[in-house]
């Protein structure tokens, strides 16, 4: 009885569940961005971008540059996810996390977009590769992390009004028509016509309408 021939199994290529795509196909975006005072670095990164593409044989498919504060909208981000929604890449490399992230929740936000596209994320710096299992693990960190951000920023925000309260601050928007309303009031017995008490107090008609309605009906 002839032997049965074994064949090697072949490894899974597979990227976020979906079938990858060979090496030579593989279209990758890269992203570069440098804040306002620190533009000389920005050369290096794409070259270490453009260099690292190269080695995993992935065709450089779009290229964008960014230079602005930790602030400021990200525009050349969002082409590079546009042209992820179009299918144009399938996978966006970055230098660093925090050159495309604003912070650690709008990271894994983006992050979980590109996943649901099937399409996968390299940064550098870290050496964190979305189109690997460990990868994909080290995200699932992240989201722990964005959370605990979530909830030191709830915590803050719950100990600044209490310390407001306990210091007698108001908190709310100022009620800018009601402390008039005496005076708008003195103004109409007074025969002067709702518009000129509106430029007089410098609030709105309808709000002098609505205080002096209110008036009649006590």
């Amino acid at each position: 009885m002839a032997a049965k021939r074994a064949f090697p199994k072949a490894k899974s290529g597979n990227v976020f569940g979906q079938a990858r795509k060979s090496a030579k196909m593989f279209r990758a975006g890269l992203y570069a961005r440098v804040s306002t005072t620190d533009q000389q670095t920005l050369p290096m990164q794409s070259r270490a971008l453009r260099e690292y593409a190269a080695r995993r044989g992935w065709t450089i498919a779009m290229q964008v540059r960014e230079v602005g504060s930790g602030a400021t909208k990200r525009e050349a981000r969002e082409k590079l996810l546009e042209a992820a929604r179009r299918r144009e890449i399938d996978v966006v490399l970055v230098w660093r996390l925090d050159r495309w992230g604003r912070s650690v929740t709008d990271l894994l936000a983006t992050l979980q977009e590109l996943e649901h596209l099937s399409v996968g994320f390299v940064s550098l710096t870290e050496a964190l590769d979305l189109t690997t299992p460990t990868g994909r693990a080290m995200a699932g960190l992240l989201a722990i992390f964005a959370e605990f951000e979530r909830e030191i920023l709830r915590e803050r925000t719950r100990a600044g009004l209490a310390h407001a309260r306990e210091n007698g601050k108001q908190l709310g928007r100022p009620a800018t028509a009601a402390i008039h309303a005496a005076e708008i009031r003195k103004l109409h017995r007074a025969g002067i016509s709702k518009s000129e008490i509106a430029r007089r107090v410098r609030i709105g008609r309808t709000s002098v309408r609505r205080i002096l309605a209110t008036g009649k009906t006590k």
